[in-house]
């Protein structure tokens, strides 16, 4: 290890890890809302490492950011994307991740592929509840964690208002290890906690010295503050003691301790940083925290690993000459190179033109069919903006980018051909804005299958459904914005022009009384003519009774070969509905009577007297509209629980109970109608600020009420 100066101490100097090795890795993903910073974070860091000559561009003159066109068009992250840099003989990967709540999958898909994350919290902003849900799931898994403020040299940035905050969102364990030095309303420079020296980045490079005698309270108040929760998590129990006792910690100890702590995932040091003069504020204190506070992939727990068939797998750990496993995290099409998925290695070596085997990932209800074939893999590269920088090969721990995977999608496991294994994927979230489609002409449509084919092998967060039964090509998407970038990408890299139609919500038809109703099918054409008479009583059945079709034939009135075929042609009839053209349900349907005739008499002649009747009936009796109501589970903060019952109710919905979960949430069930709930993924988000989740199952069908149903019985 280099030399340490975490914290702004200079501790033992230890060996530097061998180059490509995985204790010479850091994998590490941004985490934060929209604004935050995270994306000029990133630049700056790699223009201090001298990785590009100046923040946001690299030498073809990009922005690290813009290697999605959309990204370009929008200006703002919406894909997962990959900055490399090396600090101290250290590999860094700095996962960059969007901030909207709509591409959460990406945000997932970083956390998968990381072994720490840095939560980025803008000075001026503060903690939105995305950030904190976000830290919630990292708790979950014990990711290491430490939060990073930005824009501190803002001028209406608040550094204890925001550290206060974070501290109240994220909970105990979370202490700044530098304090920014406001001299004339200009930050220019950091305090470090543990060695009690001024970093000075006034002339726009780090220059170290004394702090002025008017900091030492504050930095008392801190330091005291920082090494108490250093010495909580000590495994040494006999510091606490010591401290207590005032005998003096000797700053490498608590080095050490931090560390340690900071690597399992139980303490969260605060830094914060600036874009200021040169290449940053807080970027070489930021460096130091990542190369030694945070933990190589070799101290990440391996996840769980099985044969294709289900069987688990023992004893695989992040070794370069262990078996091949590793995970497509991330995949994207360029319009030049084609497509190109992101791979975290996890065990083994990856080397260009190696055939693979390629494990899928069990989404096939989103489109994603699942995968079990060999492929053959092209250039392995280091991706940074636009650039494609080739490499040897990709070690255990490493994460790069393999073009020419045909066939492999995000989430899916590449190993050895001749050992096919299977990663347990990550947990994605469920689409739940309905939009849609339509193309705008016939070359369009020509041309929309393979687009959207396309798109859905990047997106595992994306559903693509045809429904038969409304005849509409539906896009499940994440929310507003989601939606936005896709049509975006089909119409800009794929040359597919789309427009949204109204969504149309599959009613149901049923009988609102019983009858009685004939159907009558005579014709007599000169040759054999048709000859079919029946009688037939309908009823209506209680919700989910489906569809009954009872025989009570007597004397051989009609055939019993003729039977079934009334019951066909009543079949067939249903499924065409006999008012609003919408399908029928719910329905008893009896045979009690016909006629028939012994030349002129066939199967067709009855399944169209059979239709005939159902007609009949439906003129002497009202049919109702039956709509889909589903059962919501929306959780909520305890302070939008209100709101959210409010809304339900004027969506008429039924609310049956709420629940606590956890610290501060809420579980609220309710029954609503499929036609209120289209666009609720948007309206939740908003009334929960963006902290708000659902789920629906669909429960039963229900009458529509009188004033909607005339609005919709003009359908087809």
């Amino acid at each position: 290890m280099a030399d340490k100066n975490l914290g702004g101490a200079t501790g033992a100097a230890g060996r530097a890890p061998a180059a490509g090795s995985a204790d010479a890795i850091r994998n590490v993903v941004l985490v934060g809302h929209s604004g935050a910073g995270k994306t000029t974070l990133v630049e700056h860091l790699l223009a201090a490492t001298g990785t590009v000559q100046r923040p946001g561009r690299v030498e073809d003159g990009n922005t690290v950011s813009d290697f999605d066109e959309v990204e370009v068009r929008q200006q703002r992250s919406v894909n997962l994307s990959l900055a490399p840099l090396t600090h101290n003989s250290i590999k860094i990967n700095l996962l960059d991740t969007p901030g909207y709540a709509d591409f959460v999958g990406d945000l997932r898909a970083g956390l998968r592929a990381a072994d720490a994350a840095l939560f980025v919290v803008s000075a001026v902003d503060g903690v939105d509840g995305l950030t904190q849900m976000l830290w919630e799931e990292c708790a979950q898994v014990g990711m290491p964690r430490a939060v990073v403020i930005t824009k501190i040299d803002h001028q209406r940035a608040d550094f204890d208002e925001v550290l206060t905050s974070c501290q109240d969102a994220f909970g105990d364990g979370v202490a700044p290890l530098y304090l920014p030095v406001v001299t004339n309303g200009n930050v220019n420079g950091l305090i470090g906690l543990l060695s009690q020296k001024f970093f000075n980045y006034a002339t726009g490079t780090r220059t170290e010295k004394e702090p002025g005698a008017e900091y030492e309270a504050r930095i008392e108040e801190y330091r005291g503050a920082l090494i108490e929760g250093i010495i909580q998590e000590s495994e040494d129990e006999s510091l606490m003691d010591r401290y207590l006792q005032g005998d003096p910690i000797d700053t490498k100890v608590l080095i050490d301790d931090l560390e340690k702590a900071v690597a399992r995932g139980s303490f969260y040091p605060v830094l914060c940083t600036g874009a200021g003069a040169g290449h940053g504020i807080g970027m070489i204190e930021l460096l130091e925290l990542i190369t030694q506070g945070f933990p190589a992939p070799l101290e990440h727990p391996m996840p769980e690993i099985t044969t294709v068939d289900g069987t688990p797998v023992d004893g695989i750990t992040c070794d370069p000459d262990g078996p091949l496993v590793a995970e497509v995290v991330k995949t994207t099409s360029d319009p030049y190179v084609g497509r190109i998925s992101l791979v975290r290695v996890f065990s083994g070596t990856l080397r260009p033109d190696m055939t693979v085997h390629v494990s899928g990932h069990g989404l096939a209800d989103r489109g994603h069919e699942d995968h079990d074939v060999d492929e053959r893999i092209g250039t392995l590269t280091c991706p940074l903006g636009k650039q494609q920088r080739p490499i040897a090969k990709g070690v255990a721990g490493d994460i790069l980018a393999v073009a020419k995977l045909s066939r492999a999608e995000t989430g899916d496991t590449l190993s050895e051909v001749d050992r096919p294994l299977l990663m347990t994927s990550w947990t994605m979230p469920d689409p739940l804005l309905p939009v849609a489609i339509r193309a705008k002409s016939k070359a369009d449509e020509d041309k929309l299958s393979q687009a959207l084919a396309r798109l859905v092998a990047e997106d595992p967060t994306l559903r693509l459904e045809n429904n038969a039964e409304t005849r509409q090509l539906v896009l499940w998407c994440m929310g507003e914005a989601h939606t936005d970038v896709l049509l975006d990408r089909l119409a800009k890299r794929h040359g597919v022009e789309v427009e949204r139609v109204e969504l149309r919500v599959p009613l149901r038809e049923t009988f609102g009384g019983r009858c009685q109703a004939m159907g009558r099918n005579v014709k007599q054409t000169g040759g054999h003519g048709q000859y079919a008479i029946c009688h037939l009583e309908v009823e209506p059945l209680p919700s989910g009774g489906g569809f009954e079709f009872v025989d009570r034939i007597v004397g051989g009135v009609v055939p019993r070969q003729f039977i079934p075929s009334v019951e066909k042609g009543v079949r067939a009839q249903m499924e065409r509905g006999v008012a609003a053209g919408y399908p029928m349900v719910d329905v008893r349907v009896t045979l009690y009577d016909g006629k028939a005739h012994s030349v002129d008499s066939s199967d067709m002649a009855f399944q169209i007297a059979g239709q005939l009747a159902l007609k009949e009936a439906a003129g002497k009796v009202p049919t109702l509209l039956l709509e889909p109501v589903d059962e919501l589970s929306v959780l909520v903060a305890d302070d939008y629980v209100g709101s959210v019952m409010s809304d339900l109710s004027s969506r008429r919905g039924r609310v049956l109970g709420t629940e606590p979960v956890g610290t501060g949430r809420t579980l609220v069930k309710a029954e609503v109608p499929q036609l209120e709930i289209t666009r609720y993924a948007i309206d939740l988000r908003s009334m929960s600020h963006g902290t708000g989740t659902f789920q629906r199952t669909f429960l039963r069908y229900e009458p529509l009420p009188a004033h909607l149903a005339g609005k919709m019985a003009t359908t087809e």
